[in-house]
């Protein structure tokens, strides 16, 4: 283990001693400090990140969400701070089931307040004691969460300018094409699948000069 390394592993013993029961695990990668939190002490130890002068991570940079659908807790939501004082950045993970809320950081760091909006907006994670929680990217009738991996790729309603109603309309998505399955094999399946010499699909179209 690096010096470098071995004093970030210190600095995550102190803050694990500082707060007993505000880590659920901590680690090192790629020269940059990992704590995974405890949600219901996540105000506690952002606090604590910003004001203990060993660490003075002062500024929140950005906070964003992670889907894994086939986990237990299938949501991450990870805040990356940086310290200007001590030239290094750390990283807080608070890991979510579907129907589990995690505290706002808004009291501790005002710039907080849009981030956790995009959280909620895009991952439907709710975030509880916000004091504006609602969409921030997305129409506040949207229906959905669109970072979510089941969400589907073509929404569920499309918008388009009436001129009879001289609005804008919401409807349910149509396409205008169905997905085709095509009965001939890709270069890559012909490639594997074909005699050697053989004709692959659509190279009788290629002409010689």
């Amino acid at each position: 283990m690096s010096e470098s390394s071995t004093e970030l592993d210190d600095l995550g013993g102190r803050i694990d001693k500082a707060l007993p029961g505000a880590l659920l695990g901590r680690s090192v990668v790629l020269g940059e400090l990992i704590l995974q939190a405890a949600p219901d002490r996540l105000v506690q130890l952002m606090t604590l990140l910003r004001d203990d002068p060993s660490c003075l991570y002062q500024q929140l940079v950005t906070i964003c969400g992670v889907d894994f659908p086939d986990r237990e807790q299938r949501f991450e939501v990870v805040y990356n701070l940086l310290s200007l004082r001590h030239n290094k950045r750390i990283r807080v993970k608070v890991a979510l089931g579907e129907n589990e809320t995690v505290p706002s950081v808004s009291s501790v760091f005002s710039s907080a307040g849009w981030f956790e909006r995009e959280v909620w907006d895009l991952y439907g994670v709710w975030i509880a004691d916000h004091p504006d929680l609602r969409r921030i990217l997305t129409d506040y009738g949207f229906e959905g969460h669109p970072m979510r991996k089941d969400f589907p790729l073509t929404g569920y309603v499309e918008l388009r300018y009436d001129d009879e109603q001289k609005r804008v309309v919401y409807e349910p998505v149509k396409l205008t094409q169905e997905f085709r399955n095509f009965d001939f094999l890709s270069p890559w399946e012909g490639m594997t699948r074909a005699a050697p010499g053989a004709v692959l699909p659509g190279d009788e179209k290629a002409t010689k000069n």
